[in-house]
């Protein structure tokens, strides 16, 4: 008997699951899931894929940068100035600092190379952990340090040793002026560089030649392309390029000269300049106080290092290149003024005084007595300051002013050292009012006849000047590139009359002969032409004057002008800067025409 009896079985099948749209719905949904997964990886394979497999080949593929040799540099003759050595550096992998291992080998590299764990990471950190190219920690390690890291080098992984190229200066303090220095780029330096291919590490020319030129001599880098597993350790070279090297220089320098002029200076702060007067090579340039530029080349300067570029005397400062008053060297544009205004005739006398009264000013007279009637090359010979007020005054200092900048202060001259080279102050009206809020006066203009005033020149402008009566009225402009090409390329014609350049002629030879510039009229030499000047320093730490002589021989046909320049000395430019250039002229003309003159 069933205890439960079966109902009708009239009721209806009531399943819902997967009828009506339901089905439909899962079938779309899946359709459009899976769409979008191919579209996705459509997208990803056609439109980023080049730039994924990049991504990927990074991961896989390194880049070992090589370094391009900086070009040599030479001297006119062919001797060698600046070339490159190769010390060993330490290199590490961009990701090192990343990694487990990491406080371990900072610590040993922190002990062996004397590098804090801070200035390595911040090197790494710098160049990004996805960087390509290893990252040079420290450079020119010694065979200690070599040997040290040998012994570690189960610990040290990521860490490599490679020989680079190091700049190195054979002549060491003698052409620092001249050459410069290379050092590694700053962060900002690097940061305007990047565009012109620059990287972390590089070196660049910072001064002198090296920067100047340091297109030409840079290079091109090149590389190794290595194949590495997933520790980044390489397993095999995939490819590689040639680095470029850098051009060659030759120079215009003449080491022997250079030599000699930085032996004439001596100890004295200063500087001296040769160059030729028909094209403008410069022959010599040197500056002191001065350093050695292959401590640049160190990883880190020691403080004794430091010492010796920075402090009150400024050893990186190149004096040839920065401004000082030209005294009475400047006689040569003030003759040259007077004559070309045509106020003053090339037979023009006058009277010269012990002092004269201007405007309610005395001016003496450097002997305190005059020299009585005097014409120009008289005035020249004795550089009598009197004579010279009275141009001054007669010629104007529009006049004056516009002879000055014609014989190119007050601008750069177009050396190559454009960023170092000072140009110098031609005051003038609006200069004056702008600076002293008063008007130019007479005063003015006589103190500028003889150098003195706001008036500043370089070293280097002041070769130019006297290059002008050597040549025969032609403004060159200097440079260090030698040159075999026509003169004509580096000169233009300031069209002085032929009197004026007779009688600016005259007169330096004068000076020489029998006047202030005697020390240089010795059998040793050519007949020589020059002129004296001893300025007065009204700023500075020191008041004591500065001595100067501009000089070219021989004086008939010129063919080496040296200006020499005494900062502070505290003499006259006959007795402290005359004797320099002796000693330079001597030299020059000894291996010049040999035997010609009588040995010193």
């Amino acid at each position: 008997m069933a205890i439960f009896p079966s109902l009708p079985s009239n009721q209806k099948n009531t399943r819902s699951v997967g009828r009506g749209f339901q089905s439909v719905f899962l079938i779309l949904l899946t359709l459009l899931m899976t769409s979008g997964i191919g579209a996705r990886l459509a997208y990803l394979q056609i439109v980023h894929g080049s730039k994924l497999r990049q991504r990927a080949e990074s991961n896989r593929v390194r880049m070992i940068p090589k370094q391009p040799e900086r070009g040599n540099i030479f001297d006119r003759n062919g001797k060698l100035l600046a070339t490159t050595r190769y010390p060993h550096s330490v290199y590490l992998w961009p990701m090192a600092h990343t990694k487990p291992s990491w406080p371990v080998v900072g610590k040993r590299l922190s002990q062996i190379l004397d590098i804090s764990e801070e200035e390595m990471e911040g090197k790494l950190e710098q160049a990004g952990a996805n960087s390509a190219s290893l990252i040079r920690i420290a450079r020119n390690v010694t065979e200690a340090q070599i040997t040290a890291l040998k012994e570690y080098a189960t610990e040290l992984t990521d860490v490599e040793i490679n020989t680079e190229a190091v700049r190195y200066y054979p002549q060491g303090r003698e052409l620092a002026h001249i050459l410069g220095y290379t050092r590694e780029l700053t962060a900002e330096q690097l940061k305007k560089r990047k565009p012109e291919g620059y990287r972390l590490g590089d070196v660049i020319g910072q001064m002198g030649v090296e920067k100047a030129y340091e297109k030409t001599l840079r290079g091109q880098w090149g590389g190794q392309q290595v194949e590495v597993d997933g520790a980044g350790r390489p397993l095999r070279v995939l490819g590689e390029k040639q680095a470029k090297a850098g051009n060659d220089l030759h120079l215009s320098i003449d080491i022997e000269m250079q030599k000699t002029a930085e032996k004439a200076l001596g100890n004295r702060n200063g500087a001296i300049v040769a160059l030729n007067p028909n094209n403008g090579e410069v022959l010599a340039m040197v500056s002191h106080p001065t350093f050695d530029p292959n401590i640049f080349s160190k990883q880190k300067l020691s403080q004794k290092d430091w010492k010796t570029v920075q402090g009150e005397e400024h050893p990186l400062v190149n004096r040839a290149l920065s401004a000082f008053p030209p005294a009475s060297t400047f006689k040569i544009v003030t003759t040259t003024a007077g004559i070309e205004s045509g106020k003053f005739s090339p037979n023009t006398v006058l009277q010269t005084y012990g002092s004269l009264t201007i405007g309610g000013t005395r001016f003496g007279e450097w002997n305190h007595a005059g020299f009585g009637p005097l014409g120009f090359v008289g005035a020249m010979q004795w550089s009598s300051d009197t004579f010279f007020y009275q141009i001054g005054k007669g010629v104007g200092g529009h006049k004056l002013i516009e002879w000055t900048r014609k014989y190119g202060f007050g601008e750069q001259t177009g050396f190559e050292f454009s960023t170092e080279e000072a140009k110098g102050l031609v005051p003038d009206e609006n200069w004056k009012r702008k600076v002293w809020k008063i008007p130019w006066t007479v005063g003015d203009s006589i103190n500028m006849s003889i150098g003195q005033g706001a008036l500043q020149t370089t070293p280097l402008q002041v070769a130019v000047m006297f290059a002008v009566p050597a040549n025969g009225g032609y403004r060159v402009q200097p440079h260090l590139l030698k040159d075999n090409g026509d003169a004509k390329r580096w000169r233009k014609s300031l069209n002085m009359k032929p009197e004026t350049v007779k009688i600016l002629r005259e007169g330096l030879r004068k000076v020489v002969s029998e006047g202030t510039g005697k020390a240089l009229n010795k059998p040793t030499i050519p007949p020589t032409a020059g002129k004296s000047g001893t300025a007065e320093a009204w700023k500075g730490r020191s008041k004591q004057n500065h001595a100067w002589f501009g000089a070219y021989a021989p004086a008939d046909k010129p063919e080496i002008v040296i200006v020499a320049f005494a900062e502070h000395s505290g003499g006259g430019g006959g007795s402290v800067a005359a004797p320099m250039i002796l000693e330079i002229m001597e030299e020059y003309f000894a291996h010049k025409h040999p035997g010609k003159y009588q040995k010193n």
